[in-house]
């Protein structure tokens, strides 16, 4: 990496140094010669060069054309490099012409678009096996936090939905350059065969968790008035739970009950 290089605060730039958190990284999932791996910001090509070892078909996406310099020698080698933003890309059309066994995600995700880049893998309906992330530790806390804890949201819930988490590492500012002013981790997520519980009407599941966590401190009695009240209560007694009870400390699978009673 290059010191004079022009880096871009509006992309989240800050790029792993560390070859032994990339190595986890990319050791963390059994990649093979069939798979086909996405990259999202690769920026210098650090963590392009240890996919590379492992597959052949990888595709990147960087938003950033000034990075190039760095990404250019890598299609040498067999990475195809799309210097696009992955929010506004259809990743169907780049990947329906290739054949491959399982298709890994694995990103340094910029901080600012985490959520929204796992929200829109999640909606575009693309057939992953796993993605591996590195975020900011405290967006990583409340992806991967259990009921009755501090960092329990309705995000929480949103992801345990779809994929089921594990820590691989947490990895230290100073890994990076330029250094940021948070610490990071790295998350597994593997895709769920089927989703965790059964919701008869998805759109209402997660309005309803969304607004069960309006207001952390409230209880659901507050957060949900505007819904059948007396539907909830009664889902709730069968948990011996009430009106009372704050989202924090419902599950999944009563959130589900209770989405689908009323």
């Amino acid at each position: 990496m290059q010191k004079n290089f022009n880096f871009k605060k509006k992309f989240g730039q800050n790029f792993l140094k560390d070859n032994n958190i990339l190595e986890k990284i990319v050791n963390s999932v059994n990649i093979t010669n069939d798979d086909l791996v996405i990259e999202i910001g690769p920026g210098s090509g650090a963590l392009t060069k240890y996919i590379l070892g492992k597959t052949k078909k990888v595709i990147c996406f960087e938003i950033d054309k000034d990075l190039h310099i760095y990404l250019d020698k890598y299609q040498d080698e067999g990475a195809i490099i799309i210097y696009e933003d992955f929010l506004k890309i259809n990743l169907n059309n780049y990947i329906k012409n290739i054949t491959y066994n399982n298709l890994y995600i694995i990103s340094n995700l910029p901080y600012y678009i985490t959520t929204p880049i796992i929200t829109k893998i999640i909606y575009d309906n693309i057939d992953i096996t796993s993605c591996v992330f590195m975020m900011q530790k405290e967006v990583g806390d409340r992806f991967n936090a259990k009921v009755g804890t501090k960092s329990y949201n309705s995000l929480s819930i949103f992801i345990d939905y779809y994929f089921t988490i594990s820590k691989v590492c947490d990895v230290s500012r100073n890994s990076f350059y330029p250094v940021p002013n948070v610490d990071s981790t790295v998350l597994l997520f593997n895709k769920r065969k089927n989703k965790k519980v059964y919701v008869t009407n998805e759109a209402l599941f997660f309005k309803l968790i969304k607004d069960a966590f309006t207001y952390k401190r409230k209880t659901i009695k507050n957060n949900l008035k505007n819904y059948d009240l007396t539907k909830i209560e009664q889902t709730l007694n069968k948990y011996n739970l009430d009106l009372n009870v704050r989202a924090e400390n419902l599950s999944i699978e009563i959130f589900a009950d209770i989405s689908n009673n009323i």
